[in-house]
């Protein structure tokens, strides 16, 4: 998959939502919100975030912002640890999986459609928080 083909897949499935780019940084916000993407592509690595070595050329990194209890049937109630920069392999994300972020690398076509319906129900779970109906 390529960044063009997965933003263009959260786009059409945004209605009402919208993206802005940032340092070529791609967040994915719900509704009228700009302050909480549920979704992001990273593009670079930085000072507090570089364990996913997103300097490598045509690396990038989707991640999507999960419930505690999506988060914890995916990973356990304590994740092991990964390999950060390991390609097409769904994982916690490296800074903010203690948030319930997951991350992954270069998604093939494969792995994308295992992650669709996470994005989905990332979206969904924003927009519960938005309207005050998530817990």
């Amino acid at each position: 998959m390529t960044e063009d083909a997965i933003t263009q897949h959260i786009i059409d499935m945004l209605a009402g939502g919208h993206f802005q780019i940032a340092d070529d940084n791609t967040f994915f916000f719900h509704d009228g919100d700009d302050k909480f993407p549920f979704a992001t592509i990273v593009t670079k690595d930085n000072e507090f975030d570089n364990a996913s070595k997103l300097d490598r050329a045509g690396v990038f990194r989707l991640n999507v912002g999960m419930g505690k209890e999506r988060f914890r049937a995916l990973f356990g109630e304590e994740p092991t640890a990964v390999d950060h920069s390991a390609l097409d392999t769904l994982m916690p994300h490296p800074v903010y999986g203690k948030m319930y972020w997951v991350s992954v690398i270069n998604p093939s076509a494969k792995t994308f459609e295992t992650v669709k319906p996470l994005i989905a129900e990332a979206l969904s779970l924003a927009r519960s928080r938005k309207t005050g109906q998530a817990g």
